[in-house]
């Protein structure tokens, strides 16, 4: 593959005059704004902007754009990741000084505490004609920074996710169970989960608690109670808020994020007395995510582990976004809904088998590979991404030319005589290319 252009600039408008949202208690001055000393002449007598507006007129940029996130750090260019690449904006942020009070009026006084003290602070705003917005603050070279993701206003549909949505919805109707979405930052993990949300909101009658950090998407209920608690305000930690949740009358619990030992036991115990949890992990494949969650455990803990897992991991979908030939991104995934021989091999402690019977296929089994081979023969990715993207890129290369290894195909072909596969594009996947697409979010 060739080098990679550098990012055009995009045009940036004047900061507008938008409604009020999250606003600063005074004024700053554009020039300090832009980190100048002075203006002359005629813009001198103009009416500066204040801080608030300049945000909010980048914050614009960004939905006309379609971007997914907003990058600002303290006297650098501001950025847009577009389509997962990034591209500048002209001008410049702030100075630490004024970027530190843009934080402050959007992130209020206690979150600005937790960010001076431990330089990372998460935040969740809803801003007044823009729209809601995730917010991560942190320190670089001791300096403020900014990282701003954009929230969807609703949540979207399961067949608009180019997903197997009937596994996932599936999935959503079950009374107990946990279900894990995994990717990397970035691949569309909470939107997956807000989809899954939105279908038992549409389809049923259940109590779902959301501990989120922040929370993001506000669901409107419609069949189902919602009640959303955010990690920090609402709860002091995931995991606590997990064992509080579980005297609350819940069917359903959403876990933001599964970080440590404690909030996967407390999830385990969850699903073990009777509640459907959904999670997200930061791992890339099943088998990984079965090695992350033993690696929270000693050792000496490891059998018991497994036994807990076998019995109530109910499925794992893991997702990568690609550059899609048709703009935008698309999702490239991994489905494993467990089975009786899938359970023996999260018992026997076997990833490597694990992956073996995924990639041999079956109801509710799908591996990368073969959902980036059908990516790239439906004309929806281009080969170069698929292999970058795949972990198993030799392998796809030969499955592309119609060359499949010898147990692969022993595989297969056992299990083409009892049941049909799941082929990428086909009408059990979601829709053509067009649909709406998994937005770059956890």
């Amino acid at each position: 593959m060739g080098g990679v252009e550098p990012s055009p600039p995009i045009p940036m408008p004047e900061p507008h005059n938008l409604p009020r949202g999250a606003s600063l208690d005074e004024d700053v001055s554009f020039a300090d704004l832009m980190g100048e000393s002075s203006l002359s002449g005629a813009a001198a007598s103009a009416p500066a902007p204040n801080a608030r507006q300049v945000l909010e007129g980048w914050l614009a940029q960004m939905i006309e754009h379609q971007a997914s996130d907003l990058i600002l750090r303290a006297g650098s260019r501001p950025s847009l990741r577009v389509a997962g690449s990034i591209h500048f904006l002209p001008g410049r942020v702030p100075g630490p000084g004024p970027l530190t009070e843009i934080m402050a009026g959007i992130l209020g006084a206690q979150r600005m505490v937790e960010w001076s003290s431990s330089g990372a602070v998460d935040a969740a705003i809803q801003l007044d004609g823009l729209g809601r917005f995730r917010i991560n603050a942190y320190k670089q070279m001791g300096e403020p920074a900014l990282v701003i993701r954009r929230i969807g206003s609703a949540a979207p549909d399961l067949t608009q996710l180019n997903l197997p949505h009937e596994e996932l919805a599936e999935l959503a109707t079950r009374r107990r169970g946990l279900v894990l979405v995994t990717g990397v930052a970035g691949s569309g993990k909470s939107t997956t989960l807000a989809a899954m949300i939105e279908h038992m909101n549409r389809n049923g009658e259940r109590h779902v608690i959301t501990l989120e950090d922040p929370v993001e998407l506000l669901y409107q209920e419609q069949r189902c109670v919602i009640s959303q608690r955010e990690v920090g305000s609402d709860t002091p930690t995931f995991a606590q808020g997990l064992r509080h949740a579980l005297r609350q009358s819940p069917d359903v619990i959403l876990i933001g994020e599964v970080r440590d030992a404690a909030t996967i036991e407390a999830a385990l115990e969850a699903a073990e007395t009777g509640h459907l949890v959904l999670s997200t992990l930061h791992t890339v494949n099943a088998a990984q995510t079965l090695d992350r969650i033993l690696g929270f455990f000693p050792d000496s803990a490891g059998e018991q582990v497994r036994a807990r897992l076998a019995e109530n991991l109910a499925g794992v979908l893991g997702q990568r976004l690609l550059p899609s030939k048709m703009g935008g991104q698309v999702p490239a995934y991994e489905l494993m809904v467990t089975n009786p021989h899938l359970r023996q091999c999260i018992l026997d402690g076997e990833p490597g088998d694990m992956a073996r019977a995924i990639a041999a296929g079956g109801p509710g089994l799908m591996s990368y590979n073969r959902c980036l081979e059908g990516l790239v023969r439906s004309g929806r990715v281009e080969l170069d991404e698929a292999l970058a993207s795949s972990d198993r890129p030799d392998e796809l290369l030969l499955s592309l030319r119609g060359i499949r290894s010898g147990l692969e195909k022993t595989l297969r072909m056992g299990e083409a005589e009892s049941h049909p596969t799941l082929e990428p594009g086909s009408p059990d996947q979601g829709p053509a290319p067009g649909g709406v697409r998994l937005s770059a979010g956890e």
